[in-house]
């Protein structure tokens, strides 16, 4: 299942609104299909490795990061159906599909057809893989991530408003692989204006994965940019899974305020800039009681000179 996660990890931030999924079909000890997701949200992965293992499929065991589809649609046939005609004489699920259009309905439909269903191995490693399809699911918004490039002392910009760069190569080729796995990123108005980021993926082989780009912003429209007027346009992004928040202080502060990350990412450069623009205002906070058992360090790590943090918000 671990190896089924990591080939559906291949199709992140290209198979929206579509979840990107892993299969393994594997028979007598050995692979004999293996498939995720394809861009655009078809064919599914379970479509794929069946068409890779052809015949060999009869009696294979079927380990799939979601639970197979159970309804039809223009663009191909259920999964649990697909996998019940193949034959596979048993299915290994991670996650269950709370899509109301399937929702316990594939796994009904595979023990129907006689299939033995084994469902929650390795759940966490692939709900977290997931995470941004089961949260447009559960909540009916995206998975927000927000990523901020800090000196030790917290600050995003020289006073004069220059912020290139603070983080060294390594960070920001992290930052271009975040991106690449991201549907959408989004910046406000102030980021927009003083540095007209193309908010691109500039790694070699992944400049395809760049994704749609998004502005924080009560004025006009811009072309090719999607404007979000509030934090809370997030709920209006039905084709979103992953969005990317970079920036600047303003857009920051306001999805933080409205409660809306759930994910924080720090990449902290070891340099002092003194005077100079603090990475966040106002953020809702009115004690400090409130500001504790909020945020949890789940990763660090140095790239390059710099450091990452990772911090994921504790909700009830």
């Amino acid at each position: 299942m671990a190896a089924a996660v990591s080939l559906g990890e291949r199709g992140r931030g290209r198979t929206a609104p579509n979840p990107h999924v892993g299969c393994l079909l594997v028979k007598d000890g050995r692979i004999v299909g293996r498939g995720w997701t394809q861009p655009g949200g078809r064919p599914h992965a379970e479509a794929v490795a069946l068409a890779e293992a052809g015949a060999e499929a009869r009696g294979a065991t079927a380990y799939v990061t979601l639970e197979p589809c159970a309804h039809k649609s223009q663009r191909g046939p259920a999964c649990a159906d697909s996998l019940a005609e193949a034959g596979i004489a048993r299915a290994v699920v991670a996650v269950g599909d709370p899509d109301r259009r399937t929702n316990g309905r594939g796994l009904e439909r595979l023990r129907s057809a006689g299939i033995p269903v084994t469902a929650g191995v390795e759940e966490t490693t692939a709900g977290r893989s997931l995470e941004g399809f089961l949260m447009r699911q559960r909540q009916g918004r995206p998975f927000i991530t927000l990523k901020l490039a800090l000196s030790i002392d917290g600050k995003i910009a020289l006073a004069s408003g220059e912020s290139r760069w603070i983080t060294a190569e390594d960070a920001r080729a992290h930052v271009h692989g975040l991106r690449a796995r991201s549907d959408m990123i989004l910046v406000g108005r102030g980021t927009y204006e003083a540095d007209k980021p193309r908010l691109d993926v500039r790694l070699p082989g992944l400049e395809d994965r760049s994704p749609r780009r998004a502005i924080l912003t009560r004025g006009e429209t811009i072309e090719g940019w999607t404007r979000l007027q509030s934090p809370e346009d997030v709920y209006t992004l039905s084709d979103v899974n992953d969005l990317l928040v970079e920036g600047g202080s303003g857009a920051a502060s306001a999805f933080l305020t409205a409660d809306l990350i759930d994910r924080m990412l720090i990449y902290r450069a070891p340099l002092l800039i003194g005077e100079g623009k603090s990475a966040l205002g106002y953020i809702g906070l009115d004690s400090l009681a409130a500001a504790h058992r909020r945020w949890t360090l789940s990763d660090t790590r140095p790239l390059g000179i710099d450091r990452l943090e990772v911090y994921e918000r504790q909700r009830d």
